[in-house]
């Protein structure tokens, strides 16, 4: 079922849809994949996210997917985000079926992310990189699914106005590019995008 949803074309963006940052044409880019994992919890699938350490150069502290930049050696989107999220989290790529993509997501700091759908079927054990993650937890995937845990905030710093997307979820703040790929499997999924 999720992989068929996850297979029909992305929603468009939406008018209100103010958090969606292109980048501007000529614009340097650094490609870059996540791993956007689905685990079958009894009767809900949740939705598996990291905490990025706080001394990292690119985006400290902050909630995300396993992923990163694009390598040399990596032949696919999907290569990358299989390899980060091993070398993240300790999950191995064999546990993983990918079942389907998410739109590219691009944030100001230059950064286009394809996110990667995947399947992971327990028991698994987590292994986290201490130099780059600091906890792992899930998500049930009901709360992403409920349109009312999708917040649109926004702020003014150095002279810039940005919106961005924002969903707390048990005294931890999911935001921004992270937040923002939630949504994009939320619009995926969702039985009824009216509710939008």
């Amino acid at each position: 079922m999720i992989a068929g949803r996850l297979a029909r074309p992305a929603a468009p963006p939406q008018p209100d849809d103010r958090h969606i940052a292109a980048l501007p044409a000529g614009a340097r880019v650094t490609h870059a994949a996540v791993l956007v994992p689905l685990i079958p919890r009894g009767d809900d699938v949740t939705v598996l996210l990291t905490q990025r350490t706080a001394h990292l150069h690119d985006h400290p502290s902050q909630i995300s997917f396993p992923g990163g930049r694009v390598e040399g050696s990596d032949e696919s989107r999907v290569e990358t985000a299989l390899r980060e999220a091993e070398e993240e989290i300790g999950l191995a790529r064999e546990r993983i079926e990918v079942v389907g993509n998410l739109p590219d997501y691009e944030i100001p700091s230059g950064f286009r992310i394809s996110p990667v759908v995947g399947w992971i079927e327990p028991p698994f054990e987590l292994k986290l990189d201490p130099f780059e993650v600091t906890a792992a937890f899930e998500v049930p995937l009901s709360f992403v699914l409920d349109p009312a845990n999708h917040q649109r905030r926004s702020y003014h710093f150095n002279g810039r106005h940005r919106d961005y997307l924002a969903m707390p979820y048990q005294g931890r703040y999911i935001w921004g590019a992270t937040a923002g790929m939630l949504y994009s499997l939320y619009l995926q999924l969702a039985d009824d995008l009216s509710c939008r």
